[in-house]
């Protein structure tokens, strides 16, 4: 599944499974479709924001060691966190706080 975020300034585009965990982590149910008034945007900005700080904090388990990688193999990229997918959100949350704008969401 695909989510399109919308305000009247913009739109994004986001993985479902992050999205939903991004809407949880702002205090909803994590529906699809769904909206977030702009009087309720700072409060979800913040349980967002408080909800990334605490992840962050949580000490990543290392993976075992691939058997059949060869020691000569390049390394692999850190993956993507869900914090670092929220950074588009974030700011578009902050721009529909400044302009009074709702937050909506649908599926892509």
């Amino acid at each position: 599944m695909i989510v399109r975020f919308s305000t009247r300034a913009g739109a994004l585009t986001m993985h479902g499974d992050a999205a939903v965990a991004l809407l949880r982590a702002m205090g909803h149910s994590g529906t699809v479709p769904g909206a977030i008034l702009a009087a309720d945007l700072p409060a979800a900005l913040a349980s967002l924001r408080r909800a990334l700080e605490a992840q962050a904090r949580v000490v990543p388990v290392a993976p075992a060691p691939d058997e059949d990688a060869d020691d000569g193999e390049e390394e692999r990229e850190p993956p993507v966190t869900l914090g670092m997918r929220a950074v588009p959100l974030i700011d578009m949350i902050e721009t529909a706080i400044a302009r009074g704008s709702d937050l909506m969401w649908e599926r892509g």
